[in-house]
């Protein structure tokens, strides 16, 4: 029961309350106070940043859910159960820069974020019930999608955002770093279907929220 309450938090506090990170939000040496972006490089960072802060909303629910299926298998589950809570720890940070973001650019979150979130769990919640090795291998595979998403969009940002290109930069590091963690605890390989499921699903979210 307890773990239903705090997944039950989580989301309320995801979708609901303005989140805090626990570190600093990042910045470039060249990142000035006055920084000037024409229009539609405002518009263009906006609608990036948009997409990775829907990206943050699914990570939370995603290692929400696969946390509350460890822990419901019981004390085997609790190690895996901590490790997937400390990387949502992070991608906490990852939410907060990616709102403080869209906040100083004058853009607004996705409208959809409350369905994002539902989706994401059900997924996660999925992954999680098929045991430690799968739901690890989830945590990879979404990871290394996720890394190289980011990395297409440090080619697509303008060249003068340095607030961005930072945020983005270090969320790419950190989500290299979760694969690594999942890998080394014991992730499986999934299926090429799934991978090609999972990237197909990942591309619906991110084409609508680049707009909605």
């Amino acid at each position: 029961m307890d773990a239903l309450i705090n997944a039950a938090d989580s989301a309320l506090r995801t979708l609901f309350v303005a989140p805090r990170a626990s570190r600093e939000c990042p910045t470039l040496p060249e990142q000035g106070d006055a920084e000037a972006l024409t229009e539609a490089d405002r518009r263009l960072s906006g609608a990036l940043m948009r997409v990775n802060h829907v990206g943050e909303i699914c990570a939370q629910a995603l290692y929400t859910s696969q946390a509350l299926a460890a822990r419901r298998a019981g004390s085997a589950g609790d190690a895996l159960a901590q490790q997937l809570e400390a990387a949502g720890r992070e991608e906490t940070d990852h939410l907060a820069w990616t709102q403080r973001r869209l906040d100083e650019l004058g853009a607004r979150p996705s409208l959809l974020n409350p369905l994002w979130y539902a989706g994401a769990f059900g997924l996660g919640m999925l992954a999680g019930r098929m045991g430690r090795g799968v739901s690890l291998g989830f945590v990879v595979e979404t990871e290394r999608q996720v890394e190289a998403h980011l990395a297409s969009h440090m080619e697509r940002l303008p060249i003068h955002d340095h607030a961005s290109r930072a945020i983005v930069a270090q969320m790419k590091a950190d989500e290299a770093r979760h694969a690594r963690e999942a890998t080394q605890a014991g992730a499986v390989e999934l299926p090429r279907p799934v991978k090609g499921l999972m990237t197909l699903a990942a591309r619906l979210m991110t084409t609508v929220a680049h707009r909605v």
